[in-house]
């Protein structure tokens, strides 16, 4: 075996699948102009690893094998053995190759992955909220409040899409509003601070609603976010106020990383919370929030917001970069690993 620091052209068939702690989609992408064809979804927990996930859910939907793996996970990817956040799997790219036939394993984290595919959305793939237009071959950036709170840009220099994955999810998460004022006091402290992921995520809404069930003196336990966004179609009082003060706070924090890196490509919203909570966010608060940048007000009113509506935008990305990866600066040291060249190459 031997690893390769870079590659600018992939054997197809490839395999892109997107590893999270409770399922792992599959797609495939037979060539460059080929379009991305599903191959189905399983749980984690119903395989021991990656491979039998393969061999159950990919391998009866095709009649020639995939030669390249590219793969997003949840994390980062140090070493031969990288472990999922949220599941009991360890991917292991010289195993996959050996068990699976594979000449060739690309593991990237699942927030690059979301920006790789910032490019090509069109149509019905995002849905705009506010004012703003997207400025062509300009930054972007992708935050998703999920199980916590992910975040990348996608930058645009020297003709090239350069996706940058970071930790934009645990920035600070301040009050601002009279409202936000009486609140935040009694937000539990996470490490003595409040971050984002914190309050913007599946596992922060509960931690919100707790806080703004004691503001308003009101006796509700709403411990999941789904039981949260029920709540709030029934119109009940602290849930609807929970995602009033989430919805004004995400606001906050996508205007603070599109002025990071002067996103005006957009800024793009997934993640399992997001389409939950879609009138909370197209109500005018959230907007309002991410606009309220003084003294650039009037920059912000040229940024435009986008709510991604398109069903797998992670594999999508994956695909992008197997079919174009001459399009992308993608930094394969130590995510890259190559196994035999098949006889067909030589």
């Amino acid at each position: 075996m031997s690893f390769s620091e870079s590659s600018k052209a992939f054997a197809y068939p490839v395999l892109v699948a997107d590893i999270g702690g409770t399922n792992a989609r599959f797609a495939l992408v037979d060539g460059p102009d080929a379009p991305t064809r599903m191959c189905g979804k399983t749980a984690t927990a119903d395989h021991i690893d990656i491979c039998s996930a393969i061999r159950g859910t990919v391998f009866p939907e095709t009649d020639i094998k995939p030669r390249t793996a590219i793969i997003a996970v949840a994390g980062p990817v140090t070493g031969d053995k990288i472990p999922l956040t949220n599941a009991a799997w360890v991917i292991e790219p010289l195993k996959m190759i050996s068990e699976l036939g594979l000449e060739e394993v690309v593991v990237l984290n699942d927030f690059e992955a979301q920006a790789l595919a910032l490019p090509g959305y069109s149509g019905e793939d995002v849905e705009q909220v506010g004012s703003g237009a997207v400025r062509p071959a300009s930054t972007k950036f992708v935050l998703g409040p999920g199980t916590g709170l992910g975040a990348a840009a996608m930058i645009h220099a020297a003709a090239t899409w350069i996706p940058v994955p970071g930790e934009g999810g645990h920035v600070e998460l301040g009050p601002v509003t009279k409202e936000d004022f009486e609140i935040w006091p009694h937000i539990e402290r996470v490490g003595g601070r409040v971050g984002a992921e914190q309050l913007l995520s599946g596992t922060g809404l509960p931690r919100l609603a707790r806080a703004v069930a004691e503001w308003m003196q009101a006796e509700r336990q709403l411990e999941t976010p789904a039981s949260i966004t029920e709540a709030a179609e029934e119109n009940d009082a602290v849930a609807v106020k929970t995602l009033e003060v989430f919805a004004r706070a995400l606001g906050r924090v996508a205007g603070d990383c599109a002025l990071t890196v002067l996103s005006r490509g957009g800024v793009y919203l997934t993640g399992g919370v997001t389409p939950r909570i879609t009138r909370f966010l197209t109500d005018g608060n959230f907007r309002a929030a991410f606009e309220a940048k003084a003294p650039h007000e009037a920059l912000m009113a040229k940024i435009p917001t986008f709510i991604v509506r398109h069903p797998n935008p992670a594999l999508e990305g994956l695909a992008s970069f197997a079919r174009t990866p001459d399009a992308f600066a993608v930094d394969m040291q130590g995510r890259q690993w190559t196994g035999p060249v098949s006889a067909n190459d030589n």
